[in-house]
Parts: C-alpha cells; structure tokens; sequence
C-alpha cells in the first residue's frame, strides 16, 4: 500500500504544476518536488492526479432495465420498473460490480447505492452488494432503499385510486432489518458504510423516518434520501403537511450536515435557506433529471445560497448510464441557461470540486476524503493525457469535464490500494462480467405495464393533462 506517484501534473491556484505525491499506509504522506520514492514508483508523467470523485445517488440494480423503459414521467416511469423489475441474488451481485466498474472508469472512487432490496431477502440483498463492493474494491456508502407506502400512494391524491393497498411490511419490522444491516455490516474503516435511506417523502410515513432518525442517531449514521424530484411530489406534500416537503423534514428533525438530498428539483426559496441552514447536501442527478422530464434543479442558486451540491448518475434505467464524467459535465453546463449572468456559471475547476470534496462533504468526511492533501486517504486516480480525446494540449481539467472523454482513466487507488492499472481492474475480470452480464439477458422490448395501465389516467388528471380516449 505504499508508493509514490513521480511528476504528476496537479492543480494549483494559478494553474497547474508537477510534484510528486507519497502514499504510506493508505495515507497522503508528502506532496512536493523530487521526493524520494517510497514504495513502488508510479509514472505521474503526462498524466492529471485528481482526488476520486463522488458518484453520490444511483440505484445499482436498475442496471437490468436500463435502455428499455419508455420517455415517461416518474411515477409512470416506476410502474415500469416495479413491473419488470423482478431481481435475484445473482442480478444484484452483477449489477453492483457493472455499477462499480463504470464508476471507477469515470473517475469515481466512491458511490453511493441506494439499494433495492429483494423482498423477503434484504439482509442477503445488501449481503450480496457488500461482497460486490469489496471484491472491486470501490469506497461504498450502501443506503438500503426503505418505503411504507405503496406505490399509487406516492401519487398526489393517490388515496383515491380504487387498488390503493397498504404495504406488506409495518415501519418497525422496516427499521429492525436496516439495524441488523448496520450491526453486520456497517464498517466505514473497511470501505463499507451503511446509510438510513428513505426513499422519500412520496413512499414513506413520518414513522419511518423518525425511525430514521432514531437509528441515525444512535450509530452516528449519515441519511440519504430523494426529495422534490418531481412536480407531482410538490403538489403531494402539500397534500400531506400542507407545507414543502423541506419544511416538514426539518420540522422532524430529518435534516442536518450528514444528510444528502437527491435531486431537489423544485424547492422554494425557503426552502433553499433551510437546507443552507441545516448544511444538508443536494446531490445533482442532471441525466435523470431530463431523461424522466423531471426538470432543471436551479442549482445555480443553491450554491449561491450556501448549499453544498454534488453529482450522481442516478440509477443506470433513469440515466441508462453510470458515466460519472457525463453526468458532471451535464450537471455544470446544463445551467448556462437558467442564468444569463456568466459569471455564476459553473467552471471546471468548481465541478471537479463539486464532484470530489461535495461529495464527501455531504457523507461527513471531508476532512478524510475529497482533496488533495497530505494526511487524507488516498482515494486518487491519475487520467492519461495522451489519450486522443484529451489532445491536443489545452486547459487539462477543461479537456476532462467539458470534453467527451474515452478510456482515460490510467490508474486508480482506493485507500491507498490500486484497483485501476493503466487502464485495467487489477481487482476482477471484466471480461468474465461482460459475459456474465451477456448471458444473463437478452434482446428484448416490452408493450405497457399493467400498472401504467391502471395509474396512467389519474396521473394525467392530478397532473392537468388532457384525458386520452
């Protein structure tokens, strides 16, 4: 676990700069010129050391469904994916590793799942993600996805749809299988973090997430959760509380600075300064966002406010990807538009940070994670420069967020542990999971869910939509 890095190109604050960078026990130990190699010797040269970024909200499972769900909404777009979402062991296993892989290919040194879970079979379920995780190598922060409301009640008026039925399971027999997960396998020391994940305001009673909250404050645990991706979630919790959903989770005592936030599409100005007040953070799912007509996050504002914003991919059927270098470059320039003043757009550099020191910021770890800095974990990845779609020489950081770049990861390190070496995992096959994700599927295209068909004319009507004959 100890070597150094020798003439890396590094971001300094009037432009770049070549040092090297020691690496001892895990640790950044020195970061200077012409230090003396300890360790193995890594050839920095012509290469870009950046600290590993954030892939900071996706849904590892999805991957089964990705490229196959119709332009829809949300709430029709899950219909979908509870439809033909049916997953066994083996399924989450191989999409936790594809999840991880394409992370690490862009850059991401750590993610965050919010874990579906197999009904009867969570504890195996996160299980069987923990073991995916470790054996690639990637630093995982596993949020087991928890609801107790069913689907139609996650609609605005959805009390009144004729097949509303309660959940099968209660909040507490909920909360007591996330705590057996956080006793067996909440291990931060060992790149295994265990979340409380409600899956949001839509899904879940105040019960659920007290409980939560209970949980979170008794193992000192961080808590993820969506919130107002969508128009018809504005409209349902003033239904529910008859004020924002960001209001009432404050009120509940939901938020605070190890809290993160997924999308946050449609908040109000108050509802911006409680979440700079709480220092709760938003992470900023662009592709999703689009892809289901979600909206535009204003994210512009919420840093101006104070609010500390980072990026996800969001689940690989609601992106149909887990580039994180796409997402980031999206996320940054997708803005340009929603402000004309140039001068609060989003440069490179920002995003960079954003997606690296946002990101553990909003996990609680900044002062471990995040940056380039001696006595933080080394969680790096050096980008080859001589890769064609990062020529001819220009602004390095520029070429990697606003290019489109291919196969540029050279290496990548894992507290201190190498996973990514001149461009090959020297952690797994990918090879054998390329096979296995082959074989495992196949070619296929499907006609309209049976719960689209029964959900889709309420949308439409809740939502101001004309009624289709």
């Amino acid at each position: 676990m100890n070597f150094t890095i020798k003439k890396a190109l590094i971001a300094v604050t009037d432009g770049y700069t070549t040092l090297d960078v020691q690496v001892v026990n895990g640790i950044i130990a020195a970061i200077g010129e012409d230090l003396d190699v300890i360790g193995t010797a890594i050839d920095g040269e012509n290469k870009l050391l950046l600290p590993g970024f954030f892939n900071a909200h996706t849904h590892s499972s999805e991957k089964w469904q990705r490229g196959i769900i119709p332009p829809l909404p949300l709430e029709l777009w899950l219909a979908y994916l509870y439809d033909f979402s049916l997953l066994d062991i083996e399924q989450v296993y191989l999409s936790a590793l594809g999840t991880a892989a394409e992370t690490l290919l862009s850059g991401g040194t750590s993610v965050v799942d919010h874990l579906v879970l197999i009904p009867g079979k969570e504890l195996e379920t996160i299980s069987t993600a923990v073991r995916a995780y470790q054996e690639i190598g990637i630093r995982a922060f596993i949020a087991p996805l928890i609801q107790d409301e069913s689907l139609t009640a996650g609609m605005p008026e959805g009390k009144f749809l004729e097949n509303h039925q309660p959940y099968f399971r209660s909040p507490a027999e909920t909360l007591a299988i996330i705590e057996e997960a956080v006793i067996k396998f909440h291990r931060p020391e060992e790149g295994i973090t265990i979340l409380v994940a409600p899956t949001g305001i839509q899904l879940c009673t105040d019960a659920l997430f007290t409980g939560c909250i209970e949980l979170s404050d008794r193992y000192n645990l961080c808590r993820h959760s969506h919130l107002l991706e969508t128009k018809a979630q504005e409209k349902l919790a003033l239904e529910k509380y008859g004020c924002s959903a960001v209001e009432h989770l404050n009120h509940i005592g939901f938020l605070h600075e190890k809290t993160s936030l997924a999308h946050c599409v449609w908040l109000t100005d108050a509802d911006i300064q409680i979440l700079a007040e709480t220092k709760s953070t938003i992470v900023h799912n662009p592709l999703s966002n689009l892809r289901l007509g979600s909206g535009i996050a204003p994210i512009l504002k919420y840093i101006q406010a104070g609010v500390n914003v980072t990026f996800g991919c969001d689940g690989a059927s609601s992106n149909d990807s887990q580039d994180l270098l796409e997402a980031i470059k999206i996320g940054s320039i997708l803005h340009n538009v929603t402000d004309f003043d140039y001068k609060s757009w989003i440069t490179p550099r920002q995003a960079v940070e954003m997606a690296a020191l946002g990101g553990a910021k909003g996990l609680g770890i900044d002062e471990k994670l995040g940056s380039l800095n001696v006595g933080k974990k080394a969680d790096l990845v050096l980008y080859d420069l001589t890769s064609l779609s990062l020529l001819p020489r220009t602004d390095p950081i520029g070429l990697l967020v606003l290019g489109r770049p291919v196969n540029v990861v050279n290496s990548a390190w894992v507290n201190g542990k190498q996973i990514i070496d001149n461009g090959k995992f020297t952690t797994i096959n990918v090879d054998e999971l390329r096979k296995e994700l082959f074989n495992r599927s196949q070619w296929v295209s499907r006609g309209k869910s049976p719960t689209l068909e029964q959900i889709e004319v309420h949308y439409r009507r809740v939502m101001g939509l004309s009624i289709d004959n």
